[in-house]
């Protein structure tokens, strides 16, 4: 039993940070806002369109895969990269870039067909020579950031690394032109330098069409594979705010009527001061007047009773405890008319008595005796035009 016990109380620690709430509580008049923030990591509040943009701008080499790269070798297929991106992160964990990368590609041509520099690549015979051609390659790139998705989004985290992969077109600026299709896949690390900008290490891999380079040889596919060292602006407004629930009160009835009672009450102590002298049954029928009325109010098609409607009747026991106990009150339900059939209203009514009688009944300890259950299902507006004020129960002495 002992080890149970000890285990259900570790267990609950352990839990309890994951389910663990900030409150925050504001009043501006009769109105109580209530905002509890969400400690879970994996909970953020949903971005607007504008929010979470970046612009990425990096340089850095990358080296082509055709058909004669044994004829030239890993070093000299080397050439720059220039990524330009635009992108938006629609939550921690998923976004989308649009990329520009470009410049030119070097390998090696057979013949002269296509790209030639006009240099031969030597101990290849007479028909070898390098090539160079400028290209450009869009794409659109899908992210997802592993490190917010699998540990929680952190808003200051210093390393963030992302895998991505997309499509686009590539094409050659010189001819003879070829473009076609391109399939990318990478893996983005971004390192947090302040606020708004991160430098980025963006490793890829591209695979295209084998003509691209101006010549069909053995293979269907060419590819690249690049890095880039770059930096990443990002634009406001940046990041996310923790999931929140925001809750609001409205307890401008709820506070008319204490006010009520209130005066209600103070007028009942004056006249019992005023009638100390006066004969028992004059002095008691004053007092039934003054304590004979209450009206408690519910929302739309409710039967439970409200926090401030309980501290109302809590004032209202005292006041019939302290009065006459052979006083006998009737407790009257009501609904609205003009919202739902006459049957629903009618249980409605009936239900709402009963909530106040057992209110005063078992919560406040007024006598069983001295209280009756009526009610009248649905009635038209009965105080002001308000129907809000239809829905209610109203305790009156008999």
């Amino acid at each position: 039993m002992m080890k149970k016990t000890l285990f259900a109380a570790l267990a609950l620690a352990a839990a309890s940070p994951a389910l663990a709430q900030s409150e925050q509580t504001t009043q501006n008049g009769d109105i109580t806002e209530k905002v509890e923030y969400t400690d879970d990591k994996y909970k953020v509040e949903t971005n607007h369109f504008w929010d979470n943009w970046f612009l990425t701008v990096g340089v850095g080499p990358q080296v082509m895969f055709g058909d004669h790269d044994k004829q030239i070798g890993f070093g000299k297929r080397i050439s720059p990269s220039l990524d330009i991106a635009v992108g938006k992160w629609f939550t921690p964990g998923i976004g989308v870039r649009l990329m520009y990368n470009g410049l030119s590609m070097r390998g090696a041509t057979r013949w002269g067909a296509a790209h030639s520099t006009g240099e031969q690549v030597p101990d290849w015979g007479s028909g070898m020579y390098y090539s160079k051609f400028k290209y450009y390659n869009v794409r659109a790139d899908v992210l997802f950031n592993l490190s917010n998705l699998f540990c929680g989004y952190r808003e200051n985290r210093i390393w963030n690394s992302s895998f991505y992969g997309g499509v686009g077109y590539m094409r050659t600026w010189e001819a003879p032109t070829a473009g076609d299709v391109t399939m990318s896949a990478g893996w983005l690390n971004t390192f947090r330098l302040c606020d708004a900008l991160d430098a980025n290490i963006d490793l890829r891999a591209s695979m295209v069409d084998d003509a691209i380079d101006g010549e069909i040889g053995g293979s269907k596919f060419d590819g690249v594979l690049g890095v880039t060292v770059g930096l990443t602006y990002k634009f406001k407004r940046r990041g996310w705010d923790r999931s929140k629930t925001v809750t609001r009160y409205d307890q401008t009835e709820a506070n008319a009527l204490r006010d009520r009672l209130n005066r209600a009450n103070e007028e009942n102590a004056r006249l019992k001061e005023a009638l100390a002298n006066a004969e028992g049954q004059q002095k008691q029928e004053v007092i039934n007047k003054v304590i004979a009325s209450n009206l408690i109010v519910f929302k739309i098609g409710k039967t439970s009773l409200s926090k401030e409607a309980r501290a109302n009747l809590q004032l209202l026991a005292e006041a019939i405890k302290a009065g006459d106990s052979k006083a006998v009150y009737t407790i009257t339900g009501y609904s609205d008319a003009a919202t739902g059939s006459k049957k629903r209203n009618e249980v409605l009514s009936k239900k709402r008595a009963e909530a106040v009688y057992d209110c005063l009944v078992n919560e406040f300890g007024v006598s069983e005796s001295q209280l009756k259950v009526d009610y009248k299902g649905g009635v038209d507006n009965m105080f002001y035009d308000d129907p809000r004020l239809s829905r209610a129960v109203i305790t009156r002495a008999n």
